[in-house]
């Protein structure tokens, strides 16, 4: 019986335009490198394609980044690894046009999963404003497959 996360997964491949998958070393050495373990829904996805385009392409609205290229959010918004910049603890996982991103808080979990944070570069790093968009990855994923709309703010 496939699980919602594997049926997510196979729309991405069958509609969309996935990497070729991780390997688990890779993912392993991601782990090691970051000292922050994937959730099992980023598990999944980075298992079945390392990073994706979503939508179309070019010009994509979502662009998932391979393990490589994920790094804190405050480096990636910011430009600078320094606490004035924004939380340690978050880093961007996609990138959202007009150099937004979809974050990942990794202090927090529920049910095991991490959260995801509107990366908003105008407001940046206020988290007054940088609110919680999705409560796991593949809540946010549902809701980009399911709506199918290039506009950041899904559920509006």
């Amino acid at each position: 019986m496939a699980t919602p996360m594997s049926r997510l997964l196979e729309e991405v491949s069958r509609e969309h335009f996935p990497n070729p998958p991780a390997t688990l070393e890779e993912i392993e050495a991601f782990e090691r490198r970051m000292g922050w373990k994937l959730d099992p829904d980023l598990r999944a996805f980075y298992l079945h394609c390392n990073g994706a385009s979503l939508l179309r392409r070019p010009d994509s609205p979502y662009e998932f980044f391979p393990l490589s290229k994920i790094v804190r959010a405050r480096v990636a918004i910011r430009g600078k690894d320094d606490d004035s910049r924004g939380p340690a603890s978050m880093y961007a996982l996609c990138y959202v046009r007009d150099s937004n991103y979809v974050v990942v808080d990794v202090r927090r979990q529920v049910d095991r999963r991490y959260p995801l944070i509107d990366g908003d570069r105008e407001t940046w790093p206020n988290l007054e404003y940088c609110t919680q968009i999705a409560r796991s990855f593949s809540e946010f994923l549902e809701q980009v497959l399911r709506t199918r709309r290039s506009l950041y703010w899904l559920g509006e």
